[in-house]
């Protein structure tokens, strides 16, 4: 059985064979080479089983070392989230869970901000499409599209209205001059939007939309093919912030009805150890959007 001594040797393996490097591993774990070969090298006599197949170029994995590899990196995460739960410098840690466009389109280019009026204050960051589970400890904020559902024990609060219209690259705008042209170009679809471009439409008098050529599970990925002249894409003014500003999207028709509605909100617990971070993150990410 393998005893808690050989728990260093553990952690050279999962190095060595994350990097697939015995030197990589030596240079990142501050050790020699040859005191990494000799550790691993008794590990796997402890386990009687070879982990790796040397080669004079490289080291691969066996069938064994795979396993033994997906064990000890999942232990290893769950080892640093229960460090981190603990350490006296939670305080400063600023767990944050976000809608994934959100993240990458609105998120990224304002954090720095953050950063700087707050000293000393880490964010760590994970985006999914899913709900916080704020009961597991995993998470102290979480941005989200759509109104959470359960509401009993968290404070929401809503990042403001976003205008969603039409945007193409500025060469396909010279040949957009009215709503009725749009049957003429690819549309764009975000699976995942509340509102479509049928709702688009009927909010325009227009008729049923003709079918969209492609479509996208993400925002940010509509966003990005719209910007790359690949069509028409049914946008939030908010998520193609940056691309508006920078020139890469234009709203080709201004004159028409656009909809308008409150997309993301942010969630944080009433009470817990990190409600005061997360109220004064939520502070200054509804002053930024309001700007």
């Amino acid at each position: 059985m393998l005893q808690i001594a050989s728990l260093s040797a553990v952690r050279i393996f999962e190095a060595a064979a994350r990097l697939a490097s015995f030197r990589a591993a030596a240079e990142e774990m501050h050790l020699s080479p040859s005191a990494v070969s000799h550790a691993i090298s008794k590990l796997e006599r402890d386990l009687g089983t070879s982990l790796f197949e040397r080669s004079t170029r490289k080291v691969t994995l066996t069938l064994s070392g795979q396993t033994l590899l997906n064990h000890a990196s999942n232990a290893f995460e769950e080892l640093r989230r229960g460090v981190e739960m603990i350490s006296s410098n939670k305080a400063h840690l600023l767990r944050v869970h976000c809608a994934p466009s959100y993240a990458a389109q609105v998120l990224s280019a304002r954090l720095p901000d953050f950063l700087s009026r707050n000293e000393g204050v880490e964010v760590r960051i994970a985006a999914s499409t899913n709900y916080a589970r704020f009961v597991d400890g995993l998470f102290d904020v979480d941005i989200v599209y759509g109104e959470p559902s359960n509401r009993e024990d968290l404070i929401v609060v809503p990042l403001g209205q976003e205008v969603v219209s039409p945007l193409c690259s500025p060469k396909m705008a010279e040949r957009l001059k009215s709503p009725r042209d749009l049957s003429g170009f690819p549309l764009i679809r975000s699976d995942l939007k509340r509102i479509q471009w049928i709702d688009w439409f009927e909010l325009n008098n227009l008729g049923a939309p003709p079918l969209p050529t492609m479509s996208f599970d993400r925002s940010f990925l509509a966003v990005d093919a719209a910007a790359n002249d690949l069509g028409v894409a049914l946008e939030s003014n908010t998520l193609a912030r940056r691309e508006l500003e920078n020139g890469r999207l234009v709203r080709p028709l201004t004159g028409c009805r656009d909809s308008r509605y409150t997309g993301h909100y942010l969630a944080y617990p009433k009470s817990g150890t990190q409600r005061r971070l997360a109220k004064r993150f939520a502070d200054w990410l509804t002053d930024s959007a309001g700007e």
